[in-house]
C-alpha cells in the first residue's frame, strides 16, 4: 500500500492545508520505500485541493493521511478509491505507524474550500 501525506519542506511534519502543502511524502509499506515530491498544485491560483488530490491519485496513492480535506478532494479520493484518515500530531513519521497500528481515524468531515485562502 502506498501511503500520501502532506509535508512541509523538510518532509518530516504533516502540513496543516492539504492541498498548498508544499510537498507530498509517498511511503510504500510493502517496500518501505519513501519519497517526497513537491506539489504541483500548491501554488494554483485556484482549484489547489483538486489538482493536489489528481496528483496524489495519479501518482499512485492508495491511502491519505491528512488533518483536513475539501469536499471536491475528497470525490476525487473516493472515485480513485483513496482511502483518508485522519492526522493526529505534526510528525509525518509518528502518522505512518500510528496507521500501520490502526490507530488512525477514518477522515469523515470535509469542508467547503477555503476559495483564495492560503
Amino acid at each position: 500500500m502506498t501511503i500520501a501525506i502532506p509535508v512541509d519542506e523538510g518532509g518530516k511534519t504533516v502540513y496543516v492545508s492539504f492541498g498548498r502543502a508544499p510537498y507530498f511524502l509517498f511511503h510504500d509499506d510493502g517496500t518501505g520505500n519513501t519519497r517526497v515530491l513537491a506539489n504541483p498544485a500548491a501554488d494554483a491560483p485556484g482549484g489547489a485541493g483538486v489538482k493536489a488530490a489528481q496528483f496524489v491519485a495519479d501518482a499512485g496513492a492508495d491511502s491519505l493521511i491528512t488533518f483536513r480535506c475539501g469536499q471536491n478532494a475528497a470525490q476525487v479520493f473516493s472515485a480513485s478509491n483513496v482511502a483518508i484518515y485522519r492526522a493526529e500530531g505534526a510528525s509525518a513519521e509518528e502518522n505512518l505507524k500510528a496507521l500501520e497500528a490502526g490507530r488512525l481515524p477514518v477522515l469523515a468531515t470535509f469542508h467547503t474550500g477555503f476559495h483564495g485562502a492560503v
